[in-house]
């Protein structure tokens, strides 16, 4: 077998020149579509927490944390939230850069070859495809540990790979052999220290290591060698304990006894979720079938295919890659949450591996027939340029850099309370956690308390809590002691009863509500059940409802009219905030018609159609507002 460590120095420079122009090309592309602010579902918490040296939601992501919190803190003269947006762009970036070099090396390998022409144009190739494919390009504009996790995959499968080659290349040279793979073992703990799903990579990882040294003695003594430069990089971990002992502001799951700091990496919280149902699964895979053909823009389908039949040949580096793949959509189909696409980032980069050598396929079979330096090169090119297909596919979708959208509904919840208000909600993914960002780190409305009513079933949320609004806990100390001796046992997998443990939960938001609302108003979200409101009436207040009980004297409302710049781009959360905004315009509608204010009705409705122009119910009420009006 030829080796391939000793490249000479023209290659190695050729091979770095490529992979930086790509990895360079593809940050200038991320920065553009940024978006410049706080997006979905866990972007709030997670710069949050990142700025404040917290603790965020399961399994903590300690090392992203700690690498977020240097970033937030750099004098750039742009907002937290940007910085850590471009953070994330920066990460992505550098994975490509390693994902190329990873490409160069598997392909010339398995053809038992030095890097040729053919190998750089199909990992050009390879690396463009996963540049911009949608996901991925998803982790690159916006804060996620996904981004990271990125940056791990493609250093893990640089590393392993040419761990192996060297230990056959060179068998009698034990300390370069164990410099290797220690190197490996130690990024390999560090990637287990920002996302637990590194341990898809076991069965593809294993598979090969055994399949070139075999299972005897040697192998497992190289493996027990290795678990201590594995143990230093998870030490990380370690952050957990320290931080919770120090009692930070944001301290999701308190770990800092060893019961919680176990139950918050594993994810405890979130295992109810995992393999469900038979149901879930299909319905997951069928959405996966869907999405991945347009995850390339179609482009990759032919060559991965063409990439798979090409490694035939080589049933170990076939098999080696199947398992990546395979094992990535077992796990992930079996997850039962909505925002499921960045579960199957490693089948993505397994299909960018497989186009590289479908890429190289087509190739080495032109330049058979042909031997014109100028014509392989003409489709070589051809081949790149098909491969950057999907950058104009997914631009505008892709691009946050004009999404504004969480930050206005933010502030337009905001806008609809009064001052010193509390608000109850379980809207996580649009307002909660965007809430903490605005309010912790720029400042605003900090005198609404937030309650997020889903978190209340969290024994660790009431410590939270009464480290922000004390006062708030001492008024509900006696519901919240009786709601925490059921919970207890729900969280220690005890016998409870069901119609006892809701009781003392709505026992206390009842709590919340009554023993507050004559010092401060009090409202609740629109999906918040009426059996948690019992005995109040729901006063639509902008994006919120004010609870107001139906003897006292309910204050004039008037309409509130929002600011929202509309994004370019739309999806599942997009219309579902557009949703929400025709909704509460209806809701203000309504009751100024029952309230018989038709002049401050009218405009409500309009606006509510802006939102959702063929909706029935609103064009029924317009039409209902004409005929009175006349």
């Amino acid at each position: 077998m030829n080796n391939f460590t000793n490249k000479k120095p023209f290659l190695v420079k050729k091979e770095n020149f490529f992979a930086f122009a790509i990895s360079f090309f593809s940050f200038i592309i991320y920065v553009f579509t940024a978006s410049r602010t706080v997006s979905f579902i866990d972007a709030g918490e997670l710069a949050t927490v990142a700025s404040t040296l917290g603790i965020a939601h399961p399994t903590g992501y300690p090392l992203f944390t700690l690498l977020g919190y240097f970033v937030s803190k750099i004098p750039f003269g742009i907002s937290t939230i940007f910085k850590l947006n471009l953070f994330s762009a920066l990460l992505c970036s550098s994975s490509l850069f390693f994902f190329f070099k990873f490409l160069v090396f598997f392909t010339s390998h398995v053809a038992d070859k030095k890097p040729q022409f053919a190998h750089y144009i199909s990992a050009i190739c390879g690396t463009l495809l996963l540049a911009f494919s949608e996901t991925f390009w998803s982790q690159a504009v916006a804060i996620e540990v996904y981004s990271l996790h990125c940056l791990f995959l493609s250093l893990l499968l640089l590393l392993f790979s040419k761990a192996i080659s060297v230990r056959q290349s060179f068998p009698n040279h034990e300390s370069r052999f164990t410099i290797h793979f220690s190197i490996f073992a130690f990024i390999l703990g560090l990637s287990f220290t920002n996302h637990l799903t590194t341990i898809l990579l076991a069965p593809a990882f294993l598979y090969l290591f055994f399949a070139t040294f075999g299972a005897g003695k040697q192998s497992w003594k190289i493996i027990v060698q290795l678990a201590l430069p594995f143990l230093i990089g998870l030490s990380v971990y370690a952050y957990l304990l320290i931080r919770s002992l120090q009692q930070p502001l944001f301290d999701w799951g308190n770990p800092e006894t060893l019961e919680r700091f176990f139950w918050h990496v594993r994810g405890k919280q979130f295992s109810v979720w995992f393999f469900s149902s038979a149901e879930v699964a299909k319905q997951q895979f069928n959405y996966f079938l869907s999405r991945a053909p347009k995850e390339f823009a179609y482009v990759a389908v032919v060559f991965a295919l063409l990439g798979i039949l090409s490694l035939r040949k080589n049933k170990r580096a076939l098999l080696f890659t199947s398992l990546l793949f395979v094992f990535c959509i077992l796990y992930s189909i079996n997850y039962d949450i909505h925002d499921i696409d960045s579960y199957f980032l490693l089948a993505y980069f397994t299909v960018a591996i497989w186009s590289a050598f479908g890429v190289q396929f087509l190739l080495e079979r032109f330049s058979s027939r042909r031997k014109q330096e100028k014509e392989n090169r003409k489709l070589s090119l051809a081949f790149i340029l098909i491969c950057l297909l999907p950058l104009p596919f997914h631009y505008s979708q892709t691009n946050k850099s004009e999404n504004f959208l969480v930050e206005d509904y933010t502030k337009n919840m905001f806008a609809s309370l009064d001052s010193n208000a509390i608000i109850i909600s379980y809207q996580w993914d649009y307002f909660v956690s965007a809430s903490y960002y605005f309010q912790t780190i720029e400042h605003w409305r900090t005198d609404v308390v937030v309650i997020d009513k889903e978190l209340l079933r969290r024994s660790w949320y009431f410590l939270q809590l009464k480290r922000h609004y004390p006062w708030l806990v001492e008024r509900s100390q006696k519901e919240i002691d009786a709601f925490l001796v059921e919970l207890d046992k729900f969280e220690h997998n005890l016998p409870y009863h069901y119609q006892t443990i809701e009781g003392a939960f709505r026992a206390l938001i009842s709590s919340f509500i009554s023993k507050n609302r004559n010092e401060r108003p009090v409202y609740v979200t629109p999906e918040i059940e009426a059996e948690y409101t019992q005995g109040f009436q729901r006063i639509p207040s902008g994006l919120a409802f004010r609870l107001l009980r139906e003897d006292e004297p309910h204050p004039k409302i008037l309409p509130i009219k929002f600011t929202v710049r509309k994004a370019a781009t739309s999806g599942k959360m997009e219309e579902l905030i557009w949703d929400l905004y025709a909704r509460s315009y209806f809701n203000q509608a309504m009751y100024c018609y029952r309230k018989q204010d038709f002049e401050n009705a009218i405009p409500m409705v309009n606006e509510a159609l802006q939102f959702q122009p063929g909706k029935r119910e609103l064009l029924a009420l317009k039409e209902r507002l004409k005929a009175v009006m006349k």
